[in-house]
């Protein structure tokens, strides 16, 4: 008997905003959340000055410092929002969490910046005085997961999924997977990412950020010819994914289902896509719902506002739906939240598929004569129905992800 997974809990920490109402009564606003940021300014070299922050986050009461002493601020942002989904899942003290049914997948691009330092200043001032018990695991690359399996006392597996800008869909994709083998019940997945400036440097020596740093709420501007490039993000996503019969017998309030996931790699370029594994992840999820291309009524793509992506990506959705799907990127929104995009998209395409309400692509003025002739979502919202929808997100290393949801 094939086992059913679907979406029972949802919480986020977003430039959007930090519940999932919040969050997308923003969204309907059509502004964008990106802004100058002053602290970057002491950065030599640094093109960029623009930057998304997390918007209404507030610190959980009983995270005191017993409970924070092993997180840094991308594990706290986990943590909570994790909290909230349990909570918004009605299973905070249902047994099952401990019981070894449940299991932990989610990641993020690394640990916090600020213990990477300290090990960083042992090396160059050969001392330890800033090392401490926590150090480490506030660090690794899965601080996120750990951190989540040890606030909620899991027993169940641990997938930590340190894929930089899929982390999040991946520990999405990889959730579903342990719930529709049996190998879990309940799975608390997603993504998160802080606010690095290192993060924006990496991106910055690579000229792809933007720097229309005196006008910010022009940008990021995916699949626009006059694009100059990606805002960097920061924020978590967390969804409960729950096998179906368990969750339906409990009386579970259920937000979707996920029907579709594939993964695979480019293994062509570290860092210039691949459209034709692009496009083979797409069809490789929607073989592995069952659907065809006609069946997917939106899709989110993963936009970030670079030219090669940007190309790449759209020419990759054409290959597979040709020009019959709408297509429009949150990114446009919240810039890109790194290790949290794919599970904050998610979440919010959840939200509007259940609205019957889609956002448009901010900036979008003149699509770039090199994208494919895609549906773009321009100006308005569009508003209609759709049993499935798909979300794409591609990451440095060439790791390409696809979700399918369906609506229940």
């Amino acid at each position: 008997m094939t086992r059913r997974v679907v979406v029972t809990g949802m919480a986020l920490a977003s430039p959007l905003g930090s519940t999932v109402e919040s969050a997308f009564n923003r969204l309907h606003k059509l502004e964008n959340c990106i802004i100058y940021d002053e602290n970057l300014a002491i950065y030599k070299g640094l093109h960029t000055r623009l930057a998304s922050r997390v918007q209404g986050f507030v610190l959980p009461e009983d995270f005191n410092r017993k409970i924070t002493r092993t997180m840094g601020d991308v594990a706290i942002l986990s943590v909570a929002t994790a909290k909230q989904a349990v909570e918004d899942a009605r299973l905070t003290d249902n047994p099952i969490i401990s019981s070894g049914q449940t299991g932990v997948s989610y990641g993020s691009c690394s640990g916090s910046i600020d213990a990477i330092m300290d090990f960083y200043s042992m090396c160059v001032n050969h001392e330890v005085k800033n090392l401490n018990s926590g150090s480490y695991i506030r660090m690794m690359s899965h601080t996120a997961a750990v951190n989540i399996s040890l606030y909620f006392k899991t027993h169940g597996r641990v997938i930590p999924t340190s894929t930089a800008c899929t982390s999040g869909s991946m520990g999405i994709g990889y959730a579903y997977e342990a719930i529709k083998s049996g190998a879990q019940t309940v799975m608390i997945s997603g993504g998160g990412e802080e606010y690095s400036p290192s993060n924006i440097g990496v991106f910055d020596t690579l000229f792809a950020t933007s720097v229309k740093n005196d006008t910010p709420n022009l940008t990021p501007s995916p699949f626009d010819k006059d694009r100059d490039g990606l805002v960097i993000g920061e924020g978590s996503g967390t969804l409960i994914l729950e096998e179906y019969e368990h969750a339906k017998n409990r009386g579970a309030k259920i937000y979707a289902e996920l029907v579709g996931f594939a993964t695979n790699s480019d293994g062509t370029h570290i860092t210039n896509p691949n459209p034709e594994m692009m496009a083979e992840v797409m069809k490789q999820s929607l073989n592995s719902a069952g659907l065809s291309a006609r069946d997917i009524g939106y899709i989110n793509a993963h936009g970030t506002g670079t030219v090669n992506g940007d190309i790449a990506e759209s020419q990759a959705t054409y290959n597979v739906f040709g020009s019959n799907v709408p297509v429009s990127t949150i990114k446009s929104y919240t810039g890109h939240t790194l290790g949290a995009c794919g599970a904050i998209e998610a979440i919010m395409s959840i939200e509007m598929m259940n609205n019957n309400w889609f956002c448009p692509n901010l900036n979008l003025k003149n699509v770039d004569e090199r994208c494919a002739e895609l549906d773009y979502i321009i100006t308005n919202p569009r508003a209609f129905e759709t049993e499935y929808f798909m979300s794409n997100n591609f990451a440095f290393g060439g790791i390409n992800t696809s979700l399918i949801f369906k609506r229940i």
